[in-house]
């Protein structure tokens, strides 16, 4: 069996990655350090070729926090478009027998909405805050519907909270919500800092996948590709949320910081509430156990800890 991983030495690509090899799986590595270009066509219709996957997990994306993909919001709509694009291209030219997996990040699901069903992920306008990045995550679904259509090209969509954990970036600007967060405190711990800044009035409320969790998901879906329809996505959920101010007092907890804590409510919040349906997740993982909150913020903290130069 052979398992393609692009965006593999990314945050979300590593997880994937150890949770292969926790189950003794072999993999290749897609990615710019491994010389592929995803946006570009021609590239990846060689790598492909190469590797001849039978499964092509795609945590390729170019994202960042909410500030970094409103800033960069027309690289951020244009490079993630031309990924999609020339990925399923070279696929359909060369491996259209290949079982792909996405993730899609819940910001595709409309803005207004508060608790996140799969039948309606698709009723409504996505928050202005993620148009850049939620468009093209929605694209990504529409297109891998369309492969499938004309080219029988398989592929499975995963519909995936606010990730954290280990291997993510250390630049609050890049990383995701919850580890710039935990970035932040030790940063702030390591230096003496007198002052934590976070964007927003605290009130808004997420649910959180640890992405070790997500590793092992898509390790039982290899095992049995089959137990997830092709028809619409899949939440991977727990229909359980926490506002960034019970996250904050959560992750404070764990350290000894002892200066202020400051909400910029001049900052967005983006929407109000992201909280995920988990009741189909339940039918077809019955058994999953997720890794408590808890555990996974003190693994979170060990990793940022060893990451700082302080």
């Amino acid at each position: 069996m052979s398992i393609v991983i692009l965006g593999g030495t990314g945050f979300v690509g590593k997880n994937v990655c150890e949770a292969l090899e926790e189950n003794d799986y072999s993999y290749i590595v897609g990615s710019r350090s491994t010389g592929l270009d995803i946006k570009n066509s021609e590239s990846c219709i060689k790598f492909l070729q190469e590797t001849q996957p039978d499964f092509i997990i795609n945590c390729a994306a170019h994202v960042g926090s909410l500030n970094y993909v409103t800033e960069q919001a027309a690289d951020v709509i244009f490079d993630n478009s031309h990924m999609i694009l020339s990925m399923y291209e070279a696929i359909a030219k060369v491996c259209p027998n290949v079982t792909v997996i996405n993730p899609i990040a819940n910001c595709a699901y409309p803005g207004k909405a508060e608790t996140y069903n799969e039948d309606e992920w698709w009723n409504g306008h996505l928050h202005r805050s993620v148009l850049s990045y939620g468009s093209t995550r929605r694209f990504l679904w529409s297109i891998g519907e369309c492969f499938n259509m004309q080219y029988g090209i398989r592929t499975i969509s995963l519909l995936v909270p606010n990730m954290y954990g280990p291997y993510d970036s250390t630049d609050p600007n890049k990383a995701h919500a919850l580890n710039a967060l935990i970035s932040k405190f030790v940063k702030a711990e390591k230096t003496n800092q007198e002052q934590i800044e976070i964007w927003g009035t605290g009130v808004a409320i997420r649910e959180w996948l640890y992405a070790k969790d997500f590793g092992k998901i898509i390790v039982k879906i290899i095992e049995n590709p089959k137990m997830i329809g092709l028809a619409e996505p899949i939440n991977i959920a727990q229909n359980f949320g926490l506002s960034v101010r019970e996250l904050v007092e959560i992750i404070s907890s764990q350290f000894k910081f002892s200066g202020k804590i400051v909400y910029d409510p001049t900052k967005p919040d983006g929407a109000p509430k992201k909280v995920m349906d988990d009741r189909k997740f339940r039918k077809v993982f019955p058994n999953f156990d997720f890794t408590s909150f808890d555990e996974g913020v003190k693994n979170t903290i060990k990793y940022y800890e060893n990451r700082f130069p302080y």
